[in-house]
């Protein structure tokens, strides 16, 4: 190696000792800058959460740590604690939130705060506030002057910080698996709901001499960021458990959007009854798409009512199921269609349109008397309900829901329906109608059997339409069923035997006797059936619209209760004639032995 070599040797390792030692110094400075200022940065971050935000809120800490050569800080054992006495006072002042929150942080990291901008420019700038595995407590209490109020802050925070920084803005306060608690204080008793593994991440946060009046900011905001994952959580009465693979959401946007959410029932069908104790609706639903659009945010969080302009559920099934071998528990089921249990929500929901895609929709019962479990289904459903809401004034302003469906029963027959809905109405009062196209008859007997007593042999349904007028009590209306070649069997349950027993003699008088084979017949005569069906209180609201339309249909082809009468007086005269021909025959053996 010759001595030009060696002496650029040197000079590089004395510039990497150099910068070693400049960096160390630097290093050194920026600890011992820290040390000296972390009592003045403490007094400053307490006084700036009590000032900034009227002294509702302080701040507590067990320590700061600041690297002023890399940008970096954090705080560690963070409390943030609303002063009930302040907030109480701020509510005589009407200047109160509706709402408080709690926070509590083993750590807040502070990462990137710009130095330079910070001493040149009195900018407070910082790239990210990191909270791990926050606690958070949600407060929520209604109050009447915040109604209208836009969402700002009652009070600039810039009117404190102006003396000493002319900026303080974040580019993202994210806080990472939360704990999050809701607490409801505007009944009579607070009512507390929970949830954990959400995250949050809030854009752009800003305070400056503008920021507070901005009016494309939300509370010194320009975006808000939601994502919860894997959730799962068993309802109170442990019956099922709801699960949510991903919920997303951003506030610039006003879109929300959910993959795979399941209500998963704890139990197997004829278990699930047995488990409650009585006969009760078992609901199992998968909804793998659900998009709302329009999500007024601000509201939200006001007032807790979830306003959306458009909301999209897609590929899934709702599937309920009722076994009725246990008796049910005898309660009288008012006020559980879905209108009226919508306007039961705790919370306010307005959705001006709810389009449903590709659903299969399915309800079925075990019957105690056939020891059978009969099922139709609803296929390839979809279709848009309009205006879902049980807020009071768009009540007032429209007090009908609409739900135009369209959908395969039993995967083949088109079936068109249309629902309207009086959400003002104490009774449940609504009325559908609706059209089914070509069906064959058999496919039937998945419900008729097992809940109807009946086997439809043979048969095709040309057309099935229907307009009925229902509230809780009675449906009434009108039902046309045109139909060809029917031919059915009455069934019964014979002690002793798995499986139902034709009524041989009976479905023979009734194919000879009653039943219309086709309708309208070869003269042209269509027979209309009326419905005048009156509601076991204790039955679903499922069961209440099957049960009248199947009202019609027996009507239509002749199973009426004056026909069924017609029909067991022939059948006492038949078992009459056959007791008297038994006698006869007796007494020829009598005679002959005589």
């Amino acid at each position: 190696m010759n001595g030009k070599a060696r002496k650029t040797i040197s000079l590089i390792k004395w510039i990497v000792v150099g910068l070693f030692l400049l960096f160390a110094l630097a290093d050194a400075a920026s600890w011992l800058l820290a040390a000296r200022m972390r009592p003045v940065i403490t007094r400053e971050l307490k006084d700036l959460v009590l000032n900034s935000t009227d002294s509702l809120y302080s701040v507590k800490f067990s320590r700061v740590n600041t690297n002023f050569l890399f940008g970096n800080a954090s705080v560690t054992d963070v409390e943030i604690i609303p002063d009930t006495v302040i907030y109480n006072k701020l509510a005589r002042l009407k200047r109160a939130p509706n709402n408080t929150y709690a926070v509590t942080v083993k750590k807040l990291t502070i990462r990137n705060f710009h130095p330079y901008q910070l001493w040149k420019g009195q900018r407070l700038r910082v790239d990210q506030l990191l909270f791990e595995h926050p606690r958070v407590v949600m407060t929520n209490k209604q109050l009447e002057f915040n109604e209208d109020r836009p969402p700002r802050p009652y009070k600039s925070p810039y009117a404190y910080i102006s003396k000493f920084l002319k900026e303080i803005s974040v580019q993202s306060i994210d806080l990472k698996d939360i704990s999050f608690s809701y607490v409801n204080r505007n009944g009579d008793v607070p009512v507390t709901d929970s949830l954990s593994k959400l995250n949050v991440s809030l854009k752009d946060w800003l305070i400056d001499a503008g920021s507070a009046t901005d009016p494309q900011r939300f509370y010194l905001l320009k975006d808000v960021w939601i994502n919860l994952s894997d959730y799962k959580y068993a309802t109170p009465d442990s019956l099922y458990h709801i699960e949510l693979n991903e919920l997303s959401f951003r506030s610039s946007t006003g879109k929300l959007n959910v993959r795979k959410f399941g209500v998963i029932p704890r139990y197997g069908e004829m278990e699930f009854a047995r488990v409650s104790g009585f006969a009760k609706d078992r609901f199992s639903i998968l909804l793998n798409d659900i998009d709302l659009k329009g999500i007024d945010l601000p509201l939200y969080v006001r007032k807790q009512e979830l306003r959306a302009k458009e909301m999209n559920i897609s590929n899934g099934y709702v599937s309920v199921f009722n076994n009725n071998e246990l008796p049910s528990r005898g309660t009288v089921r008012m006020g559980k269609f879905p209108h009226q249990l919508l306007q039961n929500v705790k919370g306010l929901v307005t959705i001006n349109k709810l389009t449903l895609a590709n659903l299969d929709l399915s309800y079925a019962e075990y019957d105690q008397e056939s020891k059978m479990k009969g099922k139709i289904t609803f296929e390839n459903t979809s279709g848009t309900l309009l205006n879902v809401t049980n807020e009071a004034k768009a009540k007032a302003k429209n007090p009908v829901m609409q739900a135009s469906l369209q959908s395969d029963m039993m995967g083949q027959g088109r079936l068109l329906v249309d629902f309207r809905f009086d959400l003002l109405s104490e009774k449940g009062a609504f009325s559908y109608k609706g059209e089914l196209g070509h069906l064959d008859g058999p496919l039937l007997n998945r419900i008729t059997k097992p809940l109807g007593m009946l086997q439809v042999k043979s048969g095709v349904v040309r057309k099935l339409s229907f307009d009925i007028v229902a509230d809780e009590n009675q449906a009434k209306g009108k039902l046309n069923f045109a139909y060809n070649d029917l031919s059915v069997t009455l069934l019964k349950k014979v002690e002793g035997k798995d499986w139902l027993v034709k009524q041989g003699l009976i479905s023979m008088l009734a194919n000879a006797m009653v039943i219309n084979v086709d309708n309208p017949d070869d003269q042209g005569n269509f027979i209309t059936a009326k419905v005048d069906y009156k509601r076991n209180p204790t039955h679903s609201f499922f069961s209440f619209i099957w049960q009248s339309l199947f009202q019609g249909i027996k009507y239509t082809v002749g199973l009426s209760p004056k026909k069924q009468a017609e029909i067991n007086k022939k059948i006492q005269q038949f078992e009459k004639l056959k007791t008297d021909r038994e006698l006869r025959r007796q007494a020829r053996e009598r005679r002959k032995q005589g």
